[in-house]
């Protein structure tokens, strides 16, 4: 299978969109397009797997309990498993791509 990440690159305020790319018992990997979008008003997300983002294009912010980060294209970021987050903002103007690798830990 091919396809191109920055296909269907399209600017939507009403809503981000999320398409899973590959997916099985220890790897998530999804697209993330956002216009503007950030995580609700007390929304903390606490997630069971580790996830390596990274902005492909545009810019947003994520919030931790002791910081913020802010990403730009080309920029990364590791976040381990439980550690709460939430997405401040996203560029309002232009379009966010985003790619989300989510890894679980083998426990064997």
């Amino acid at each position: 299978m091919t396809k191109n990440l920055f296909d269907d690159l399209v600017f939507d305020k009403s809503s981000e969109k999320l398409e899973t790319l590959i997916e099985n018992e220890k790897v998530k990997i999804e697209k993330i397009i956002t216009s503007g979008q950030a995580s609700k008003k007390g929304f903390w997300y606490d997630q069971e797997w580790d996830e390596f983002v990274v902005v492909l294009e545009g810019s947003a912010q994520i919030t931790f309990e002791t910081k913020q980060v802010t990403l730009e294209k080309g920029d990364f970021l590791y976040i381990k498993a439980h550690e709460r987050h939430h997405v401040s903002w996203s560029d309002p103007n232009i379009v966010t791509l985003w790619l989300a690798v989510y890894i679980k830990e083998d426990k064997n």
